[in-house]
């Protein structure tokens, strides 16, 4: 242990000061005399490991210090503790042990910092930042080893959850899918994946039937079994031939063709079709299928049905209505007799029931649409203005019970009210006096108080004073 033990320069001068010397160490250290050849030096090794056995390994002394031949810079120490490297360290730097290489200088060789750092470690988010669909542009987040199927299952995902990127990000999609979608697998894939988007998403149906409007005019690939917009309407028909089944299906099958019904009202709104001579119109084929699923959904009146009936009629009903007028049709007319005989004779709910005669007055002012100028002025009457009674004010009777105009009652509780004024003209609701001294009309009037409610007052005056002396 003492002939492998490493220690600083210098450090063996004060060894006697750290324990119980043998009685010839110092003989030994001062026989050996000078030292040129190191002779003295190799004399005293049995003593030197006597006294490091007896001492210790780590004598209580002084510091040691650093040895002369590689002093340390000022900032030498500061940089040691940012770089994490404890000042302990330094006493591993290999040094030479005493001997005849102590003559030589020796340089110590500084400590090799190794980094935890790695250039394949993950990519740094703070805390609450969102990873996805953050870019402006989201072809740029593709790798080149994307499948058709995620890359447009990405971007449907992402207009999902933001919408208002469809007009900046749409282009840039369009254009990829023209570079991908070259065959009619990919394009049938492609049209698949909009379409199950669309009706299994909630709130989609809308951003689906844009979606599909944008592809149909511009992905330039026309193959022979058919456009984007032919193999759209394709696959909701594969839907629709089915819709007699589905409405009288269970709770999921019906969840999910009720979907389908939305998607196919959006994509008859928003759809559009460029005639030969460039006018744009809708699709009539989608307007016959949206007729059918009416007759469906009312053919087997329950709740779910019903409703989906409501929202359908609320979202399309003023388009068909004055598509079915320019063509000489009464249908709606046939729609909305058909509700009124549910709303009499199906066993739905009352809440249905409210929402269909809410639809049917709709439809009777006009599905809520006003056009200037084409009724003359009339004047506001209760019967043709709900609000005409809010303006007016609020009344009490003697028992406290409120009552407007609105009440039926009304004139009759307001004439009351007349007559109490008429009997006192010159009080004002806070009672104050307004005829003055000497008013012949209340100089006739008794102020004596009844007997019976002398006495309560007598006797509340009483007991107020008797309360006030406790």
């Amino acid at each position: 242990m003492s002939e492998s033990f490493d220690r600083a320069p210098g450090a063996g001068r004060g060894r006697g000061r750290g324990g119980a010397a043998p009685p010839g160490g110092a003989a030994s250290e001062s026989g050996g005399g000078a030292r040129p050849g190191g002779s003295g030096s190799r004399s005293s090794g049995p003593a030197e490991g006597q006294q490091h056995h007896t001492g210790g390994l780590f004598p209580q002394q002084e510091p040691l210090r650093p040895p002369k031949t590689a002093p340390l810079c000022p900032g030498s120490a500061e940089h040691l503790q940012q770089t994490g490297v404890s000042s302990g360290s330094q006493d591993k730097v290999p040094v030479p042990d005493s001997g005849p290489e102590m003559d030589e200088p020796c340089v110590a060789v500084a400590p090799v910092v190794t980094s935890k750092l790695s250039a394949k470690a993950p990519e740094f988010y703070p805390s609450g930042y969102s990873q996805n669909f953050t870019d402006s542009s989201f072809d740029d987040r593709c790798d080149g080893y994307m499948t058709l199927a995620e890359y447009v299952q990405d971007f449907l995902n992402h207009l999902t959850e933001q919408p208002g990127c469809f007009e900046t990000e749409i282009e840039q999609f369009a254009e990829t899918l023209n570079g991908w979608v070259t065959a009619d697998e990919a394009l049938q894939e492609l049209v698949e994946l909009v379409y199950q988007q669309a009706t299994s998403v909630p709130n989609f149906s809308y951003m689906g039937a844009r979606l599909c409007n944008y592809l149909s005019h511009h992905l330039t690939i026309n193959p022979q079994s058919g456009n984007f917009r032919q193999l759209l309407l394709q696959r909701c028909r594969t839907e629709y031939e089915n819709r007699d089944e589905a409405t009288k299906g269970d709770e999921a099958t019906r969840k999910q063709f009720h979907a389908f019904v939305l998607f196919l009202a959006e994509l008859y709104l928003n759809l559009e079709i460029k005639g030969t001579k460039g006018q744009v119109t809708r699709a009539d084929i989608l307007q016959e299928g949206l007729r059918e699923l009416l007759n469906a959904l009312l053919s087997n009146p329950v709740d779910s049905n019903l409703i989906c009936a409501v929202k359908l009629l609320k979202l399309t009903g003023s388009v068909l209505e004055d598509t079915w007028k320019e063509k000489g049709k009464n249908d709606m007319e046939e729609v909305i007799q058909r509700i009124e005989n549910v709303v009499l004779d199906a066993n739905c709910s009352r809440d249905v029931k409210h929402m269909l005669l809410k639809l049917v007055e709709l439809r009777s002012s006009n599905w809520g649409r006003y056009v200037h100028g084409t009724s003359p002025h009339t004047e506001a009457t209760p019967e043709n203005d709900p609000n005409y009674f809010m303006n007016e004010p609020t009344f009490y009777t003697s028992d406290g019970v409120p009552f407007t105009a609105a009440d039926p009652d009304y004139q009759e509780k307001y004439q009351e009210l007349l007559e109490r004024e008429d009997f006192f003209p010159d009080y004002e609701e806070n009672g104050t006096d307004l005829a003055g001294p000497g008013d012949p009309y209340f100089d006739d009037l008794d102020d004596g108080m009844d007997p019976e409610i002398e006495e309560a007052y007598e006797k509340f005056c009483l007991e107020s004073e008797h309360k006030r002396k406790q």
